[in-house]
């Protein structure tokens, strides 16, 4: 571990924050989907840019864990390229670009394409934590349907997508059932990314720094997104295309179109995975 940056508390949160934090988040645990408020104090970067995440972050990390942060599933990301370096300066802890190696993943927008492991916490930033948003502007109306379990409103909704345009046409931020119990908003992930927090090993912990809101999935806890008997959740489909870079076809695909020519050309979200089958490929592994 290298020395983190003197004149800072480690972590930069002060001890009294870090322990608030973490009676939140074992709350949070403790009840799956459910939204716990928390102070939120400020850091020196704007709300809206991941603070809840990186408070939690924060909050859970040790000088011995190893960090990974990803930003839309890019390591070299503006934003996770920032947050990396505020996390080293105030820790000193290891990093790494490997999802395997980390102890702790730091992310916006996606989860790693690598099934992650027991011993890990995947920390997600969450610009809006209340999936009602889409149904209910009023936040106390909005809790009073989480206390009562009153999810009709949002069930109309998706119908009404689908009377409408013939398809539900949320992308990111699919409304998913925590637990048999509390809706949730799983981020702006996209839908590519949602089964893999069904059932799961690992932890997952959200963060809303500006709505100061966490909430979690704990291993082993069923995650149903919403869909209706008839009209199934499906995931984004990326059938006859594969990643430019290392010829990938079962991963999450960003769609670019090529400087000049004007043409489509798909590559990796995740880089590190892409980088490893990148390897893999030339090495005659995979």
């Amino acid at each position: 571990m290298k020395m983190h940056q003197q004149g800072y508390n480690f972590a930069f949160l002060d001890e009294n924050t870090k322990r608030e934090i973490r009676r939140k988040v074992l709350k949070a645990v403790a009840i799956p989907g459910y939204q716990v408020p928390f102070a939120s104090p400020e850091l020196p970067i704007a709300r809206g840019w991941g603070t809840g995440g990186i408070q939690i972050t924060m909050s859970i990390i040790g000088p011995n864990d190893v960090l990974k942060v990803i930003d839309q599933g890019c390591d070299g990301g503006v934003n996770a390229v920032n947050i990396r370096n505020l996390l080293v300066k105030t820790t000193g802890v290891e990093t790494t670009f490997d999802t395997k190696a980390a102890t702790i993943v730091q992310t916006r927008h996606r989860i790693p394409e690598e099934k992650m492991r027991e011993d890990q916490i995947l920390v997600l930033q969450v610009p809006i934590p209340d999936p009602l948003r889409y149904v209910e502007p009023s936040e106390v109306k909005a809790r009073e349907m989480h206390g009562e379990m009153d999810y009709s409103r949002m069930w109309i909704f998706l119908y009404e997508n689908i009377v409408k345009w013939g398809e539900i046409t949320i992308g990111a931020r699919y409304p998913s059932l925590v637990n048999g119990r509390y809706l949730i908003d799983p981020s702006p992930i996209p839908r590519w990314d949602v089964p893999k927090l069904d059932n799961a090993d690992t932890l997952y912990l959200f963060g809303a720094g500006r709505e100061k809101r966490i909430y979690a999935v704990p291993p082993y806890t069923r995650v149903q997104p919403l869909e209706f008997d008839d009209f199934k959740f499906r995931v984004e489909d990326f059938n006859g295309h594969s990643c430019t870079r290392c010829g990938a076809s079962h991963t999450y695909l960003n769609e670019i179109t090529g400087a000049g020519n004007g043409q489509k050309i798909y590559a990796c979200s995740d880089s590190s995975h892409c980088d490893k089958l990148r390897r893999a490929r030339k090495e005659g592994t995979d």
